[in-house]
């Protein structure tokens, strides 16, 4: 296989009919590893917006069983992308995304502004640290794969292509953007979360690259210390040194499901898509940040 075989796969598809098997092609064989990390960023943007982390501190999930919930989320959001929307577990991941969502007063622009962080952050993350970009192919089939799960999940006024996507996330966090204690509070705990995932002797320098990747205006939300500026530029050197790296590489051949990574431990024993998630009770709440 040539180090290029995904990319000239993906363009012998069209990105409108088959934009699940070109997004599959993208994020579990030729970006794996980048498309974990750019979607952990995605959600971890969302947290700086106090709606948003008010609601997940106040669910008190984010905070006291983090592993729990990055898994789930993880979890849930896998099964479109590897079999399509309508296969059975797919459909059971999008009817408990929608459950859960649906216990809590949720407005759509919330929900419409997490939808564009998928599209557009990971995008992003591809053209500064990833062996290559996107294609305009693969985006287009991207935009496409995000509207047809938010079209499932029932949210309105979908963008038709990512540079709406774009416009609407970056007017949005210049809009909404604040620092707001739960937010802080579920930053915090997803941050130590993520860092347990290395040695101890390295989790400090972990900590402060976390921080070197993130933009100012998401340091300030969150009321973190802006890094040196030497040291941002040499962690992000060094992230697109490694996306050369993984440029020479062989194409990985197989697609290894989430559940296999060793970051993924809530289930050593298997799990039912079913059974994932939160099951709050009672009618749609409301909650004192609304």
């Amino acid at each position: 296989m040539r180090r290029d075989h995904w990319r000239r796969a993906n363009e012998r598809l069209d990105p409108e009919r088959d934009h699940v098997e070109i997004y599959r092609n993208l994020s579990t064989l030729d970006f794996q590893w980048d498309t974990v990390q750019a979607l952990s960023f995605a959600l971890f943007r969302t947290y700086a917006v106090p709606g948003i982390g008010a609601l997940l501190d106040e669910t008190r999930q984010f905070c006291d069983h983090t592993q729990k919930r990055y898994d789930d989320t993880a979890l849930l959001l896998e099964p479109p992308s590897l079999h399509g929307f309508d296969h059975p577990e797919a459909r059971a991941a999008i009817r408990r995304i929608n459950q859960m969502h649906r216990s809590y007063a949720i407005p759509d622009h919330e929900m419409r502004y997490v939808l564009s962080t998928f599209v557009v952050v990971p995008k992003r993350w591809m053209d500064a640290y990833a062996k290559r970009p996107f294609t305009d192919h693969e985006l287009r089939a991207t935009v496409a794969y995000y509207r047809e799960l938010g079209r499932h999940m029932g949210i309105r006024d979908i963008p038709e292509t990512y540079e709406a996507f774009a416009d609407l996330m970056d007017g949005y966090e210049a809009e909404h953007f604040a620092l707001h204690p739960g937010g802080r509070r579920v930053a915090d705990a997803t941050l130590a979360l993520m860092l347990t995932f290395y040695p101890r002797p390295l989790r400090p320098l972990v900590e402060i690259f976390s921080r070197a990747l993130m933009d100012d205006a998401l340091l300030d939300a969150f009321g973190y210390r802006r890094p040196p500026r030497w040291l941002v530029r040499l962690s992000r050197s060094g992230l697109r040194m490694r996306g050369r790296v993984a440029g020479l590489l062989p194409p990985r051949r197989s697609v290894k499901p989430l559940n296999e990574y060793p970051r993924i431990k809530s289930y050593p024993d298997g799990y039912r898509v079913e059974e994932l998630g939160t099951f709050p009770a009672g009618c749609p709440a409301q909650h004192s940040a609304r």
